[in-house]
């Protein structure tokens, strides 16, 4: 049996509505996966079906995460955050943090890996650098420094590349258990991984846009990995 991929919808409480770019599932069909879109619901109990029914998980990108979780205050730079979408999302991540199930978190995906560990966030980025591009989403838009000897340097077996960036908040403290794989050339922290897990990683871009290599790889083996522990 194929391995179901479980990925976190956005959530629009104005219009009450559970919405996922395409792309997402996508890229999880073409790399071998199953995709199954996981709303977020004020239920706790639904965490355990989540992780009864999916080999492996994606947290997919969106708005801002309240600085609340990581004990700050919310800065003039902060966007619009999701009560809903940040206290379920930040539950069950906690909860696979208990698990080796695979976890690849996407832009800020990655950041609420980070908050979950323990880690903290910056609020907006003043670094002179862009990360919000004003180009396709597919346009890889600046370069990478992905760290040797991590997991995201096996995976993409390589230790430089060039990615798309849509965020304004990023990581600034990996969190308990974790370490920096990728950084931007302005030292913005891009991705973070598990020192201990399989298969726990969070990445600052948009690889379900991207048509290059490195970003099929991150797909296939999520859900290689998925196989792994069915």
């Amino acid at each position: 049996m194929k391995a179901v991929i479980g990925i976190s919808a956005n959530h629009n409480a104005a219009e009450s509505l559970y919405c996922l770019k395409e792309a997402y599932v996508v890229s999880v069909r073409e790399g071998g996966g199953v995709p199954l879109i996981l709303p977020a619901l004020d239920d706790v109990a639904l965490v355990d079906e989540y992780l009864d029914i999916c080999d492996a998980f994606i947290f997919s990108g969106g708005g801002d995460i309240d600085p609340f979780y990581w004990g700050e205050v919310p800065e003039t730079g902060l966007g619009e955050i999701n009560p809903l979408r940040d206290s379920f999302e930040l539950k069950l991540a906690r909860r696979l943090l208990l698990q080796n199930i695979p976890v690849l978190g996407i832009c800020r995906g990655c950041q609420l890996l980070s908050v979950a560990s323990g880690g903290k966030l910056v609020q907006d980025l003043a670094t002179g650098m862009s990360h919000e591009q004003n180009a396709p989403r597919y346009y890889p838009f600046h370069d990478i420094l992905v760290y040797k000897e991590t997991l995201l340097a096996r995976i993409m077996d390589n230790h430089e590349a060039r990615v798309n960036s849509f965020h304004h908040q990023a990581v600034r403290e990996a969190g308990v258990g974790m370490r920096v794989s990728a950084r931007a050339p302005d030292g913005t922290i891009e991705a973070i991984e598990s020192i201990d897990k399989n298969f726990w990683l969070g990445v600052q871009w948009h690889p379900e846009f991207l048509r290059d290599e490195y970003s099929r790889r991150l797909f296939r083996t999520l859900i290689e990995a998925a196989y792994m522990t069915k």
